[in-house]
């Protein structure tokens, strides 16, 4: 009986060992939670991949980053998406009118805004700019690339924690957030797509001085 009683809680404690190490202490509880948290705690450094797209010739993706010196805004799409990605586009199109107000009045941000396709071999230059059209995207706040290596792509998707999965239609099943990324090429922040305003304040924050 006592046998038993000692067996019982050393599974309980063993379980409760176990979700505190994949729950990070019972803070996240999915895989997407555990990443944002992971990467607030240890900023992310993006591969250098080679980027192009409109107005934007083949260069490093964290030679494009230090343009600037400003805090970049990331998003993942494709341009044939009908689903998530028009929220995205939506939810870009609101942060852009906040920049371009901002500049209106005299001040900036230090803040913009990249689109990068996960759709490369259909996503070329032209398909982005045409698409880029269709959401009035301000090529001064608003950029848009591809990584036309394939096997680049996957390097920088793994890295990002961007999960894309072909669904053998043409179409994709894939996560979808607001990546915070700074002029040194590093990732600090993942905000979920509901968090669009508290990424934008986050951005700034960083854009103007801030500690991370």
């Amino acid at each position: 009986m006592l046998r038993t009683a000692l067996l019982a809680l050393v599974l309980v404690l063993a379980g409760y060992a176990s979700a505190a190490w994949l729950t990070h202490d019972f803070q996240v509880w999915t895989a997407e939670g555990a990443r944002r948290m992971e990467v607030a705690q240890q900023p992310v450094s993006v591969p250098s991949v080679t980027v192009e797209g409109p107005g934007i010739a083949a260069q490093s993706l964290p030679t494009l980053l230090a343009q600037g010196g400003r805090i970049t805004l990331v998003d993942f799409v494709y341009t044939r998406c009908q689903t998530v990605c028009l929220s995205l586009g939506n939810s870009f199109q609101q942060l852009q009118a906040v920049l371009q107000a901002d500049r209106a009045a005299g001040g900036g941000s230090g803040v913009r805004l990249l689109s990068i396709s996960f759709d490369g071999a259909h996503d070329l230059p032209a398909v982005l700019q045409a698409y880029a059209r269709t959401l009035q995207a301000d090529p001064t706040l608003w950029t848009w690339v591809r990584v036309p290596d394939m096997a680049q792509q996957q390097v920088l998707l793994q890295r990002l924690g961007v999960v894309v999965i072909p669904d053998g239609r043409g179409d994709y099943e894939h996560n979808a957030a607001f990546l915070v990324l700074d002029a040194q090429g590093r990732l600090l922040r993942v905000f979920d797509v509901a968090e669009q305003q508290l990424a934008l304040d986050y951005a700034r924050h960083l854009a103007n001085g801030g500690r991370l």
